[in-house]
């Protein structure tokens, strides 16, 4: 066996021996992304993790009163404040220290979770200023693309074309209209240390950039597809290869940007990239795309997709931030 092929294996027999923080028995739904992206980003530390999350699908399934599937201080928010939660926290911890009331030396990662809605949209006033006074925290978007906790409504974070309950397609939509908003580089020019772009369909990718983000002092920011079953009309067992052919579409490009430096973490080899129709077409939210009206749709995806992914093959190795 190579030395890199036992080096991989040593470090998955060390990852499949941490306990786990999220516990199973929680009530979210078989196949949900949200779950598995917490379960790989909980396995970038063995430092003691102190946990708060908004309102969404992961709270609200794993905390169901009086129970909860937490291993680890979990404080629930509300939808706006998850990241001004966890920064009151960080604080309190540095000034607990300050007062020698807590080891110098002790160790406490804070990470905050959010789902779209109370990231994008809901949270982003919370996040943003948490990130510019710089405390030291890891914010996880686990991205699902829709409000699903609520009845699968339209976020920013919608793509484009996709069919919800408050973007329906019909006579007189193809569905949402607008493009998603760039959230990773939104929160990268806060010039914080660490910000990137990860899917659960390439766990080795998040769980490094896990690492990475616990590991920096200040901020962090991790960006990371969630497919959603219900949300997005797709088999359960299907989730984690939608969160690969997402990735292989080039819709979801892996990157990071490290003190301002920007990198792709997996490239796409053009004899490789496979067309967006086939990620579109795994998901029922897109189903009406396919009608003979709406190909000029799928046509200006596309389009959207291969000029970002120029960009980004140009942008590669540049500091630009």
């Amino acid at each position: 066996m190579a030395k890199t092929e036992m080096k991989k294996k040593r470090k998955i027999d060390i990852m499949a021996e941490m306990p786990e923080r999220l516990s199973s028995g929680h009530r979210l739904c078989a196949g949900c992304g949200a779950s598995i992206a917490a379960r790989q980003i909980l396995r970038g530390t063995t430092d003691p993790v102190v946990i708060s999350c908004a309102t969404g699908c992961l709270e609200v399934a794993s905390t169901i009163y009086p129970y909860t599937a937490w291993e680890v201080p979990f404080i629930h928010n509300a939808f706006e404040n998850s990241a001004a939660t966890i920064s009151g926290v960080e604080a309190a911890f540095r000034s607990l220290k300050k007062q020698g009331k807590i080891p110098k030396n002790k160790k406490i990662k804070f990470v905050a979770f959010g789902g779209d809605g109370g990231t994008y949209d809901i949270g982003i006033q919370s996040l943003s200023g948490a990130l510019e006074r710089g405390h030291d925290f890891v914010y996880v978007c686990y991205d699902n693309e829709a409000y699903m906790n609520t009845g699968i409504q339209r976020s920013s974070a919608t793509p484009f074309g996709a069919f919800t309950n408050t973007s329906p397609a019909g006579s007189c939509s193809f569905g949402k209209s607008q493009f998603r908003k760039d959230l990773t580089m939104i929160c990268a020019a806060h010039h914080i240390p660490y910000a990137a772009q990860a899917s659960i369909g390439y766990w080795q990718d998040l769980v490094k950039k896990a690492e990475k983000a616990l590991a920096v002092e200040g901020p962090a920011f991790l960006l990371v597809l969630a497919p959603c079953p219900r949300g997005w009309r797709f088999p359960m067992e299907k989730t984690v290869e939608i969160g690969k052919l997402a990735v292989d579409t080039c819709f979801w490009p892996l990157y990071e940007i490290e003190n301002g430096v920007f990198k792709l973490t997996k490239k796409i080899p053009d004899k490789k990239k496979k067309p967006i129709t086939e990620w579109l077409k795994s998901q029922g939210r897109f189903k009406h795309l396919f009608e003979e009206c709406n190909e000029n749709v799928i046509e200006e995806i596309q389009q959207k997709i291969d000029e970002d992914w120029q960009r980004y093959l140009k942008t590669n190795g540049d500091k630009i931030f």
